[in-house]
């Protein structure tokens, strides 16, 4: 008798041509549709001397974020992180890496949409970026750069407020 009840409570239930609840497809929506690894590079220009050198590396971290719309609410976001290694005024090594995803995401508000492909999107690709660096770099023969979190809410937060002082200054 529970089941009759079930069965007639899910009948009852409207749904659209694509078999969507109408309430549900107003609905903020947010997926992983796939992480993969874009591009990868090292470079150990000056080897093997360099592996003879003692002095302590100076390690320099560049970070780029691109998103591109693809098709029906999905975007393709890339995160490049380049780390430079160099000790003295040789390049010990160079890592280069674009983790880059697949993210379905609907009904979001133009404003909103822009923080979610510059903070969420970044903050999943990270880990992975992070662990092809340290990977890249150990194969390299240099011991294991393991890059600290990044606030990329902070970052976008200043690149807006930077925007807003250059608007200012051309106004």
């Amino acid at each position: 008798m529970a089941e009759d009840k079930k069965k007639k409570a899910t009948k009852t239930k409207k749904s659209n041509a694509k078999g969507v609840d109408p309430s549900q497809a107003q609905q903020p929506g947010f997926a992983i549709e796939k992480l993969y690894l874009k591009d990868a590079s090292v470079e150990v220009p000056n080897a093997p001397e360099i592996f003879t050198n003692r002095e302590a590396p100076k390690i320099g971290i560049e970070l780029n974020n691109t998103a591109k719309p693809l098709a029906d609410g999905f975007y393709d976001v890339s995160l490049q992180v380049t780390v430079t290694s160099k000790q003295d005024d040789k390049v010990a090594f160079l890592v280069d890496v674009t983790q880059s995803g697949i993210f379905q995401i609907n009904n979001i508000p133009e404003e909103g949409l822009e923080m979610v492909l510059a903070i969420t999107c970044p903050n999943i690709l990270f880990p992975y970026a992070r662990e092809a660096v340290s990977d890249m770099v150990t194969k390299s023969g240099f011991q294991p750069v393991l890059l600290n979190p990044i606030n990329f809410e902070n970052l976008y937060l200043q690149q807006k407020q930077q925007q807003a002082q250059e608007q200012n200054k051309n106004d």
